[in-house]
């Protein structure tokens, strides 16, 4: 098999398997935040609870042979299915296709946790726990095999990542009497450095940061009001953050 070869095979079986994490993680996003178990029950058409069949939950396909209608009643499929189902599928190969395994396999757990928290927070405002904790925890243990940053590194932007957002969050509470940002927002870094280390969570702030402005400005060419009291999902943004702060780190040779 040639090299070329090789790599499609790597690519397509990395993208399968986002597809079958994306398919789940679309479900979680939809149904999380409604308080339904993500785990029990089946899937429904969300218009006329009519229970959907395997033809109806093929990966992306199904999605767009009913061109994102349910068949039944013809109600409109919240895209955001499809979205997680590409975007999951898009994260799996190219980190199979790029990375050997098992860096390929952690890298593909972590993308996948980010994606969905990153998809929750510009929803809903919201980085449960239950997802930004064992992303922290991965990285602090089984990183070590995988990553570049050295573990205190990684203990070091774990504490500081938390502890500098969680600062924060508390004195802007003390100065404005209102919240302005999240604990969650806190978490999520604190887990970010535990996998990138302390030496990147400047460039992920940075770069979030500039996403922000970036999204303010998009708020206003659309008209939309923005003022003190506009929120962002900040989450979102670090997540975004991510990849090219890994991406420098690794050109640069940085051990974070």
């Amino acid at each position: 098999m040639t090299d070329f070869s090789a790599d499609a095979v790597r690519f397509l079986i990395g993208g399968g398997l986002g597809l079958i994490a994306g398919s789940f993680l679309g479900a979680l996003v939809m149904r999380w935040p409604r308080g339904e178990s993500i785990v029990r029950g089946r899937s429904k058409c969300d218009g006329c609870g009519r229970t959907l069949g395997m033809r109806d939950l093929i990966p992306l396909i199904s999605f767009m042979l009913a061109r994102g209608t349910c068949r039944a009643c013809g109600a409109r499929i919240d895209p955001a299915h499809a979205w997680m189902e590409l975007g999951a599928a898009l994260i799996g190969g190219i980190l199979l296709w790029l990375l050997p395994l098992p860096a390929a396999a952690l890298f593909m757990v972590a993308g996948w946790i980010l994606l969905a928290l990153a998809v929750l927070d510009a929803r809903h405002f919201w980085l449960p726990d239950a997802l930004t904790l064992p992303l922290a925890a991965i990285g602090l243990t089984l990183g070590d095999w995988v990553l570049p940053a050295p573990l205190m590194d990684r203990v070091i932007g774990a504490a500081l990542g938390y502890g500098g957002l969680f600062l924060i969050a508390i004195g802007y509470r003390w100065l404005r009497g209102h919240d302005g940002l999240g604990l969650g927002d806190a978490k999520l870094l604190g887990a970010i450095g535990a996998w990138l280390g302390w030496a990147l969570l400047p460039l992920v702030l940075l770069l979030a940061s500039l996403g922000g402005l970036v999204w303010a400005l998009a708020l206003k060419l659309l008209g939309r009001p923005v003022d003190s009291a506009t929120r962002f999902p900040f989450g979102t943004l670090l997540c975004l953050a991510v990849v090219p702060a890994a991406w420098f780190g690794w050109i640069s040779g940085l051990p974070g």
